[in-house]
């Protein structure tokens, strides 16, 4: 839900961007190659992140980085002059740059929800007896994923259509991504011990 409510406010900003859609096509090119690269990269790191700092660190990895880069990204869409110092030192416009960050917010939370968040969420499992696992996966992947895809969806279509634009629903949707991504990320730090606990009961029930 979170990656998808800053992912329809960064495409709005690049359709205003890229008027060219020539130059729309190229800029999702470089970004899709990017993308890629930048998983490859997160799953390399995601083993020696696991190994050395734990499953509770990995598992809070993807909600912070939504939650700094959407709050980055966002800032700039509400307060375009307050980046326009930062932009013009770059050589470039507040909306280019906004565009730019928003490609980066996408890059990076996606990378670290594949590398990490969907490992984790398969490692919760491992704990858990039959039932209990039998259980959990129907209740995440038949309610909670179609849920959480669905649920952005359609928060921002309720919003355009009560205050009838996207820009007249950003500072809502922010405020919506900083209560879903803080909550994510709290629940991810709660599971933490919980879950480190369960694996060593697991193990010292195998040792004996």
């Amino acid at each position: 839900m979170s990656i998808n409510i800053v992912e329809v406010s960064w495409k709005a900003r690049l359709k205003a961007q890229f008027a060219d859609p020539n130059a729309y096509s190229s800029f999702m090119g470089a970004f899709s190659s990017t993308t890629g690269a930048v998983t490859l990269l997160s799953m390399l790191l995601s083993r020696f992140i696991f190994a050395k700092l734990g499953w509770g660190f990995a598992a809070s990895v993807t909600p912070f980085m939504v939650l700094a880069t959407g709050a980055v990204f966002f800032s700039q869409v509400l307060f375009p002059g307050s980046w326009a110092p930062v932009a013009a030192l770059l050589g470039t416009t507040p909306l280019m740059l906004s565009c730019l960050v928003g490609a980066a917010q996408n890059i990076l939370s996606k990378s670290s929800k594949y590398a990490l968040f969907d490992p984790c969420k398969e490692m919760a499992y491992i704990p858990l007896d039959a039932e209990q696992k039998s259980k959990g996966k129907a209740a995440i992947d038949v309610i909670g994923n179609p849920l959480g895809k669905s649920g952005g969806s359609f928060i921002q279509q309720f919003l355009i259509i009560s205050l009838g634009s996207l820009a007249a629903s950003t500072p809502i949707l922010c405020g919506v991504l900083l209560l879903v991504t803080g909550s994510w990320l709290y629940a991810a730090r709660t599971l933490a011990p919980m879950y480190e606990e369960a694996v060593d009961k697991m193990e010292g029930e195998k040792k004996s």
